[in-house]
């Protein structure tokens, strides 16, 4: 099937799904009380744990909470606090510690957090594929005094968030910071889904963040006040009176259902559709809320997601736990979804301020993210310390239940569900979920993965490599490739190194739990400009099965492997193929016919050029070519001298002419240049020199056998090599002038990348390059590799270079070796675990700085992997912030008498820096609800001229 008809199948599947205009949930980040991952959250939901701290009298006192307001009966010691806020990593963000310790807490966390789910989405790396939007807000700051300086005021005001993570992590979509009050969170949710669609962004980003400081205080619970006498939030239970203020950072990745589908990435859970609206002034006070105004959001958000009510089974509700507000919400939703179609079927509703407390501007996106948790985990969590109903709500006549265990949750189609969020002043935003679409099962192939994790620090790799490990000891069901492909782009690559190939994912996680060379190799890189030199061996190298299990894993490999082998099934009268890769049963065979030199030379070319394509194909190219004699005619095609056409004819051509001469034989010998040169006789000739005393004896049978008897009698070592004939010797003359003729014929070009002579041990030279009669003689000279690799070695353009061995075995790795580069081998010569060896190459590589960038040859999947492990310190400014004594609640203000009562009788409350921006706007709140109430009084007392409204809720904080 081509990718086409792939893509208008899923376009298809999306739209009769009703999701082509949906957004995916790619990942979750989130810092809350008692949970630092979705995990920890997850576990607190099921557990039905509630995370709210309560503080003892001496660390009230110790955070200077007056002697008076600990002895009042009415405070309350319990607050939702966040942990470790003071720690984090400056040099992670491009920071100085001076930077880190000015900026705001809320800001540092939710970097942090947009960080976080752009790794666990699998794109952590620096750059993006497309544009990357972010919508964020947060509480008002107060972790500084008024007094700031520049880089202060920039730290920490609400104007530069949202441009200040878009900056640090390079994000080059639009970037708003949102604010709305309570509902802040999930309206940038829903303008980030806006974005999405628009056009404007790929992917986005939308959250929220709210730390009042100090963290470490309580409340004076007051009659008719927005706080709990207890602590307790107990959202729709008859003896909810309030709730409890907590702190919290959250955050999601969106992305177009559409395209994640496409990419592979790990789609949590789908949103159908968004919808906001604002009450306007129809209703008693600025901070009341309205009943009509939330109906009419979750009706819209549920008929732009063109569903029916029926079709949504949970709903997050804002849920704050005041006797009016709760009845409110609960009479808009019932107005929305209508009487249950069937009574026994009815929608489950919780509140995750029970658990939490009321997280203020991250309030809605902490609903988001419990209700994507439960649809992935098929299960309602409970809202905690619900008994009862609230007598003013209406539960008989909807269709709604309070959670109040833990319960699978069932479904007939797809899970979905409703998260509300309403904001003082009248924001109303209601966000509709979907469970995510099945992912296809992995095919796990059980090939070799080059696995690639870093960090800046020593210790943050051993933190890394053990959360990796043991991630897949849990998760053995996963596609290692898919594993190895979300390190490698979705993470950033730092200095501190370590690679390990594994087969499988219980391999991957036994050696990365016990990482030690040579299955686990570490190295520390100061360069991604590390130049690489290709080495090509020459005859003798070649074995049968070289390369077997790339052909047979490696698109990039077979490919222009076939390739020239169909090229060559004419001169060759046979195909390499069946002699490279035979059968068990043909083994034998093939190995006598590639040790004919007719044969050896062009499968020796195939498996090296196809080798050379499938570097460049992860990325790798080189700086440089050298090549030992036949070798040289790999580089000089891969550096454009000759068409590959052209090369194939040659080397074909070069090797039959070669067949024919007489037989001869050569030997290696541990002797320098003119040591060896002062044993040549009649029928021997120096034919390579590969080190200061390693060189190679070329001639007949004759001279070579009485040769090696002196040098045993003289215990100098010599060994033979594995060939058939006498080359770069007087034995090749007959072939020259024939080689010749077909020289001519070819085109001959400059190099277009530099290419080491054999002849000469220098670059190869246009005039060289271009000249037929250079090549005649490459075939009867002595080969200059040990020259070669030295001119390397002393050109400062390839300064710190690595030598790859792009053939079978090691042989010229060791000449390279000792001549002091380093050098790489990157196939064994019988083939036998070839993947494994071209990846440790690889990673090799990439341990010395080389980067690595494959073009995958098949669709690979994001997952969600453990991410980076940052290098936290305390980073704070000693007693930034007014002691907890100077930002309690201020006393209730006495009562207006019924006849002053009037909408605009209550003038604002002025915010001074002292008293704080939560003290100011919960004192507004207060006067706001004494009006509601006097006029309440006054409408019982009266009688109203129009049917009453429904009691208004006292708050939304």
């Amino acid at each position: 099937m081509s990718d086409l008809e792939h893509d208008d199948l899923q376009d298809a599947g999306l739209q009769d799904a009703g999701l082509q205009d949906a957004i995916a949930i790619l990942s979750v980040a989130l810092r809350f009380p008692g949970a630092r991952t979705d995990d920890e959250l997850w576990s607190n939901l099921r557990d039905g744990v509630e995370s709210i701290t309560r503080f003892s009298e001496q660390e009230l006192r110790a955070a200077g909470v007056s002697s008076e307001q600990l002895q009042d009966s009415s405070y309350v010691r319990a607050r939702g606090v966040l942990s470790d806020i003071d720690l984090f990593d400056p040099e992670g963000f491009a920071m100085t510690q001076r930077e880190a310790e000015t900026t705001d807490p809320q800001h540092r966390l939710l970097l942090e957090c947009a960080f976080e789910a752009l790794e666990s989405a699998g794109y952590g790396a620096p750059e993006q594929p497309g544009p990357v939007g972010i919508f964020v807000g947060s509480g008002e700051s107060r972790y500084l005094s008024a007094e700031q300086d520049e880089q202060a005021i920039l730290g920490s005001s609400r104007e530069f968030l949202a441009t200040k993570i878009s900056y640090k992590l390079n994000l080059k979509g639009p970037g708003l910071t949102v604010q709305t009050a309570c509902s802040t969170s999930l309206v940038a949710v829903h303008l980030a889904a806006k974005s999405l669609l628009d056009g404007e962004s790929d992917m986005a980003l939308a959250g929220g963040a709210s730390i009042r400081l100090p963290q470490t205080r309580g409340y004076l619970y007051q009659p008719g006040g927005v706080g709990s006498p207890d602590g307790h939030c107990r959202a729709f239970d008859q003896h909810a009176e309030g709730t409890v203020g907590s702190h919290g950072v959250g955050i999601v990745l969106l992305k177009r259902l559409e395209d994640a589908v496409r990419d592979g990435d790990p789609v949590r859970a789908v949103i159908r559709a968004t919808a906001i609206n604002n009450d306007g002034s129809d209703k008693v006070g600025f901070s009341a809320p309205s009943v009509a105004g939330q109906a009419a959001v979750v009706a819209e958000a549920l008929a732009l997601a063109d569903l029916d009510p029926s079709d949504v089974s949970y709903v997050e509700a804002h849920g704050t736990g005041t006797p009016l507000g709760d009845p409110i919400e609960v009479k808009a939703l019932n107005q929305a979804f209508g009487p249950p179609a069937d009574p026994s079927q009815r929608c489950a509703l919780g509140s995750i301020k029970s658990n939490l407390g009321h997280l203020d501007t991250a309030a809605g996106i902490a609903g988001l993210i419990k209700t994507v948790l439960a649809l992935e985990h098929r299960m309602l969590p409970p809202s905690l310390h619900y008994e009862a109903a609230n007598q003013e709500i209406d539960f008989e006549s909807g269709p709604f239940r309070v959670v109040t265990e833990l319960t699978p949750w069932e479904s007939e189609g797809p899970r979905r569900a409703g998260v509300s969020s309403f904001g003082i002043g009248g924001t109303n935003v209601h966000v509709v979920l979907e469970e995510a679409p099945q992912r296809p099962a992995a095919e796990v192939a059980n090939a070799p993965s080059l696995l690639l994790l870093s960090a800046r620090s020593e210790s943050a790799l051993e933190q890394a490599t053990l959360r990796l490990s043991r991630h897949l000891e849990t998760h053995e069901a996963l596609d290692l490739a898919d594993v190895a492909y979300t390190l490698r782009v979705g993470r950033r690559q730092h200095e501190v190194r370590r690679m390990a190939v594994c087969t499988t994912v219980a391999q991957a996680a036994e050696r990365l739990r016990s990482p030690e060379p040579p299955a686990v190799m570490t190295g520390t890189s100061s360069s991604e400009t590390t130049p690489i030199v290709f080495l090509f061996p020459g005859q003798g190298a070649q074995s049968v099965g070289m390369g077997r299990e790339l052909y047979e894993t490696e698109a990039s490999f077979r490919e222009p492997l076939d390739a020239c082998c169909e090229r060559l099934l004419q001169p060759l009268g046979c195909d390499l193929r069946d002699i490279l890769y035979p059968s068990n049963a043909d083994a034998a065979r093939a190995a006598e016919r590639l040790e004919q030199t007719a044969i050896a030379q062009p499968a020796l070319f195939v498996v090296q050029y196809a080798l050379a394509r499938y570097l460049e194909d992860q990325g790798i190219r080189p700086a440089a070519m050298l090549g030992h004699s036949l070798g040289e005619y790999v580089a000089a095609c891969l550096a454009g001298v000759v068409s590959l056409h052209d090369a194939l004819h040659l080397v074909a051509t070069r090797g039959a002419l070669m067949q024919k001469l007489a037989p001869g034989s050569m030997l290696a010998v541990d002797l320098g240049e003119e040591d060896a040169a002062s044993l040549l006789g009649p029928g021997l000739a120096l034919a390579a020199i590969n080190g200061p005393r390693r060189t190679v004896l070329s001639g007949t049978p004759e001279a070579i056998g009485e040769l090696e008897g002196q040098l045993a009698e003289r215990e100098v070592p010599a060994r033979r090599l594995r060939t058939s004939h006498a080359f770069h010797s007087a034995m090749m003359e007959p072939v020259l002038t024939p080689f010749a003729s077909h020289l001519r014929a070819a085109s001959l070009n400059p190099p277009k990348l530099p290419v080491v002579s054999n002849l000469t041990g220098r670059e190869l030279r246009v005039e060289e390059a271009t000249d037929p009669a250079y090549w005649s003689r490459h075939l009867r000279s002595t080969v200059r590799f040990s020259a070669g690799v030295q001119h390397v070695l002393a050109d400062p353009r390839f300064a710190g270079c690595r030598f790859l061995e792009v053939g079978p075995g090691r042989a010229l790795s060791a000449l390279t070796q000792s001549l002091g580069g380093t050098a790489i081998p990157t196939l064994p010569r019988d083939g036998e675990g070839d993947h494994s060896q071209v990846l440790q190459a690889l990673g090799r590589l990439w341990l010395d700085g080389v980067s690595i960038s494959p073009s995958e040859s098949s669709p690979r999947r994001r997952l969600r992997l453990p991410g980076s492990v940052f290098d936290r310190r305390r980073c704070w400014i000693e007693d930034p912030v007014v002691p907890a004594s100077q930002t309690a609640e201020p006393s209730t203000p006495a009562a207006a008498s019924p006849a002053a009562v009037s909408p605009t009788a209550v003038s604002p409350v002025a915010v001074s820096p002292a008293a704080g921006y939560e003290a100011g706007v919960e004192d507004l709140i207060r006067q706001q609800l004494q009006l509601i109430s006097q006029q309440l009084t006054l409408l019982q007392a009266h009688g109203p001229s129009e049917p009453a409204e429904e009691p208004l809720e006292r708050s939304h904080v």
